[in-house]
Formats: structure tokens, C-alpha cells, sequence
């Protein structure tokens, strides 16, 4: 089954003023149906890499098709280009099969696969570029908060690992250990130590609530941190090898009010204090 917005642990762009949802989802449906191609697990690497050409084409034609309506909409709103087409590079890297040896490739990875999708949000609200770099912080930790969480489909599945070999060998995991019905103490240790450096990482990108000047924006960035702070805990606490840990209810909820009173109530002249 398909993937919809409404099924993502961080959706984006929901609470975006109503003139600009239109864009905001064909957005999202475009960048899904590219994502579903990249995953197929009945298309060969060389057709689905036909595939998201023919959808990268589609966007540059402007064409009838989604990925056609999407590059009308983005030149009528004179947004670059990049913001989509970054996406499409991270899929055709998944599509050719992704290896990750190190840290830094990882978050390589991340400014392609997610940080296009925050540097989107924020164009189309007009925010200074300034926020570009905290929204990448944030976007990287969104995106490997859920490698965690797939970690067991995306490597027997999918057979796609985006744990850095290097961590993996320090700790003494392999491959086959995240295929297992529980986590091993190693893979457990090795998930802790990610999550230690995410959460750092997530401690950087609350900058964001003081740079972002959209009010709505600033109260979704803060329901998204919030959101993402429950995640990593439950991740911490429990077995993602054992089972798929998912957000519930009481999370959301909790995370829309907190988010809410932040985004109502951090000015940037008092940031300074509140972040930290």
C-alpha cells in the first residue's frame, strides 16, 4: 500500500496558509510517486532509474502530468529548481543501491533525500535563507529518525543500509543482525549512540523557532521538534529490530500543544534564553 501524507510520522506542511496547500501537496504527491519507484521491489535498478528521468522531464516540460503541473507551479512561483530536482538525485541513489561508510555520506545523503523539502517550505513562505542551514540540521535528523525506524525492512527488504559501515564495524554489527527478531546488545549500543548524536543535532536545529518569521511555519517547526524528541525517545527505549515503533496519539497531541504554545510565544529577541 502507498504511503499518504497523512501516514508520515513528521507530515509537513499542514498547518501552511490555505493559498499555498495546493502546492505544498502536489509537492508531496509528486516527490511520493518518485520515492514508490525508487522502493519498487519488482522494478530492476535500470528501470526505475527510466522511470524518475521520465518523471525529472516531465517537471522541466511542464508538461499534462503531475511532475509537469509541479514545474508550472514552480516557475509561477519562481522557485528553484533544485528543490525538486535534489529529491530525484537522492531517489536514483537509492535505485542504483546506496553504501554508506561513513558519517559524513550519510548527511550527504540527507541534504538530497530531505533537506530540499525544508529549503521548499521555506522559500514559499519567503523566509530569509538564513534558516537554510538549522532547517538541513533538522531535515537530517527527521530523515535518519526514520532509518532507524525501518531499519529491519530497509535492510531485509529492501536491501538498503543506511547505517554508516564504519559505526557498524566500531560497534561489531553486521548486516545480518538487523535481521533477526530482536536487536543484539551491539546493535542496541550502536542505535544509542545515533540517537545521542541526533539529539544533539536536534538541539541546533531549535534555532530555527528564532530565525523562522511565518507564524504558522514557526508553530509547525515547533510541533515537528517536539514530534521528533518523542521518536527518538521510544526508539531509545525500545527494539526497532523487534518491532515497527510508531508515534501515537498522546505523542501528536502533546506535541501540538507544546509546538503550538513555542510558536506562539518564542520572539527571536528572547531566543537566546529559550533555546538553549
Amino acid at each position: 500500500m502507498k504511503k499518504q501524507i497523512k501516514d508520515e510520522n513528521f507530515t509537513v506542511g499542514l498547518l501552511v496558509d490555505d493559498k499555498l496547500k495546493p502546492l505544498v501537496k502536489l509537492y508531496y504527491d509528486v516527490a511520493r510517486e518518485a520515492d514508490d519507484v525508487a522502493d519498487s521491489p519488482n522494478l530492476s535498478p535500470q528501470t526505475k532509474i527510466q522511470k524518475l528521468d521520465k518523471i525529472e522531464q516531465d517537471f522541466y516540460a511542464k508538461n499534462e502530468s503531475k511532475a509537469g503541473e509541479l514545474g508550472k507551479m514552480f516557475a509561477d512561483e519562481n522557485l528553484a529548481y533544485s528543490l525538486f530536482g535534489d529529491l530525484l538525485e537522492a531517489f536514483r541513489r537509492d535505485a542504483k543501491g546506496i553504501k554508506i561508510e561513513i558519517w559524513e555520506q550519510l548527511l550527504d545523503y540527507c541534504s538530497y533525500s530531505a533537506a530540499p523539502v525544508g529549503r521548499f517550505l521555506l522559500a514559499i513562505h519567503n523566509e530569509n535563507p538564513v534558516t537554510y542551514l538549522p532547517a538541513e540540521t533538522l531535515c537530517a535528523v527527521l530523515q535518519i529518525t526514520n532509518h532507524l525506524q525501518d531499519l529491519k525492512h530497509d535492510v531485509c527488504i529492501l536491501r538498503r543500509c543506511y547505517l554508516p559501515s564504519e559505526m557498524m564495524e566500531k560497534f561489531g554489527v553486521r548486516e545480518t543482525d538487523l535481521c533477526l527478531q530482536s536487536a543484539t546488545k551491539e546493535t542496541k549500543q550502536l542505535i544509542i549512540h545515533i540517537i545521542r548524536r541526533l539529539q544533539a543535532m536536534l538541539q541546533d536545529a531549535r534555532s530555527l523557532l528564532c530565525l523562522v518569521k511565518n507564524r504558522r511555519l514557526k508553530i509547525e517547526i515547533a510541533v515537528i521538534l517536539s514530534l521528533t524528541n518523542s521518536m527518538l525517545k521510544k526508539i531509545n527505549k525500545g527494539d526497532v529490530i523487534e518491532k515497527h515503533i510508531k508515534l501515537n496519539r498522546f505523542d501528536r497531541l502533546k506535541a501540538l500543544i507544546v509546538g503550538t504554545l513555542q510558536g506562539l510565544f518564542i520572539r527571536t529577541k528572547s531566543c537566546n534564553s529559550n533555546i538553549r
